[in-house]
């Protein structure tokens, strides 16, 4: 390249950034509506549940 030649213009290399974004979004709103999640009050639920359960269990295993 010589001086009597123009500089070609700097030019930022396009990413998919978009494109990956976008699908990130897509599955997590994807799992947002999943028809089997539970509401985490539910999920909560559940587990207290269970722990209760589970000291139940316990008590009368020491009891026998």
């Amino acid at each position: 390249m010589n001086t009597a030649q123009p500089a070609r213009p700097a030019t930022v290399p396009a990413t998919p950034v978009r494109a990956s974004a976008l699908a990130a979004w897509q599955l997590v709103e994807d799992a947002r509506n999943r028809p089997e999640r539970r509401p985490r009050n539910d999920r909560s639920r559940v587990l207290a549940q269970r722990a209760v359960a589970d000291r139940r269990a316990e008590r009368e295993r020491r009891a026998s």
